[in-house]
């Protein structure tokens, strides 16, 4: 795919990357999922509060609705109503899946009204693969949706009762199927190496499976187990939830499965796999069919705005970023209280100083394939860390259309941790 119509290329001063502008994509939370995985950390209210007389998924989407216009509002008043329409929209969550085919067009039609979508806009929408979560994916194509991401995880039956999930490997070739039959065009699946108690063999059967279903993008995540509460991400203005004590013990003793050097061979076997196949390791968790990479989270690696609606859901302007509170009472609450037309729901915001910006910026381009121009190494700041890691084997110089790039090799991808940490 082409990159031509980045809002902020390369080689942009820093004073572009700091300057608010409208946003190029947008993001929905929708938080419900049927059961709460232990190891999830994202945004998740399950169980009764998803499904059943008690679920409060209806208020959720009404005031979700709510927030839509209120931000739109917003942006009219900075940018004006004749901005740019969206390059990319992205249903995610939480299940978000469990939308009726209704809902999804009633969003639609807001986004549609007050944010605009430029012609061939990409519109994703994450699922769940279970037959009972997978939710009408002919209508989701009917409201607009032509790229689904379905939250696979593993294809070894096994592995996804370990790690809590309702579905089976029989359920993943079978949404796929139906994501096909309805018409959606890009089909990602998510998949989980570095699990307890998973070997190397066990690991390249799960992806040889994957890949036997003919997706177009594969996200590749090692299982990270963090504790959100020692964070400081939960508290009145956190944009993540406490986590549950059952979940903290299983964490603990799936942490203690886990192995680095494990990980970096799980890693190491899926580049080489994907790469024999033809695929793009366009970033570092990233591969994609040509064609078929993943625009809407291009816009986070690229830094180029995105606007951002539900609980605990993050937007940046290119100056600011700004994160609504993960709590789903007052959520709902501020924007649709009893009496009066609601406001913007609980949150808080972060003013980037300008080193910070720059920092983020060679970070984030290193993620990607392309890399960074040569140029940015000599400067004063980055310099050190840019000599460490071209001695340590972990960047290397490639042309790219008649110009010196710096990018990360296979070692540098597993090591990038410690070259983004002296880049800061």
């Amino acid at each position: 795919m082409s990159h031509a119509s980045s809002e902020i290329s390369n080689t942009s001063p820093l004073s572009a990357e700091l300057r608010a502008a409208p946003p190029a994509g947008l993001y929905v939370h929708l938080p419900f999922c049927v059961a709460h995985c232990p190891y999830c950390d994202f945004v998740v209210y399950a169980g009764a509060e998803a499904r059943g007389p008690r679920a409060r998924t209806e208020r959720l989407y009404e005031a979700v609705e709510r927030e839509l216009e209120l931000r739109a509002d917003a942006l009219d008043e900075r940018f004006g109503a004749a901005r740019p329409p969206l390059a990319t929209l992205y249903f995610g969550g939480g299940t978000p899946s469990l939308v009726s085919g209704e809902r999804l067009e009633r969003l639609m039609t807001t986004i549609r009204r007050r944010y605009g979508l430029e012609r061939g806009a990409e519109i994703t929408l994450e699922a769940n693969p279970g037959p009972d979560e997978r939710g009408n994916l002919a209508a989701f194509a009917a409201a607009g949706v032509n790229r689904i991401s379905f939250g696979a995880q593993s294809l070894n039956g096994a592995e996804l009762r370990r790690l809590g999930r309702r579905h089976s490997p029989e359920d993943v070739a079978a949404a796929v199927a139906e994501a096909r039959t309805a018409g959606i065009g890009s089909v990602n699946l998510d998949l989980l190496y570095d699990l307890p108690g998973q070997t190397l063999d066990g690991w390249a059967a799960t992806l040889n499976a994957a890949l036997d279903l003919g997706p177009d993008h594969l996200s590749l995540y090692a299982l990270t187990l963090d504790d959100p509460d020692a964070e400081g991400l939960t508290g009145e203005t956190g944009d993540h939830l406490p986590t549950a004590r059952g979940a903290r013990r299983w964490r603990e003793a799936a942490r203690r499965e886990q192995d680095d050097d494990r990980a970096a061979d799980q890693y190491r076997l899926a580049s080489d796999r994907l790469a024999a196949a033809g695929w793009r390791g366009y970033e570092i968790s990233n591969w994609a069919r040509p064609g078929h990479e993943s625009r809407h989270s291009l816009t986070y690696w690229e830094r180029r705005r995105y606007e951002a609606v539900g609980p605990g859901a993050h937007a940046f302007d290119g100056a600011v970023r700004r994160w609504n509170a993960a709590g789903l009472e007052r959520y709902i609450a501020a924007l649709l209280p009893a009496d009066g037309p609601g406001s913007v729901p609980p949150g808080d915001s972060e003013t980037l100083a300008p080193e910070t910006a720059e920092s983020e910026r060679v970070i984030l381009a290193l993620r990607l394939d392309r890399g960074v121009p040569a140029a940015w190494a000599s400067r004063p700041e980055f310099a050190e860390a840019f000599s460490w890691a071209e001695s340590s084997g972990l960047i290397e110089r490639v042309d790219l259309a008649g110009e010196a790039h710096l990018r990360l090799t296979l070692k540098g991808r597993l090591l990038s941790n410690e070259l983004f940490a002296r880049l800061v």
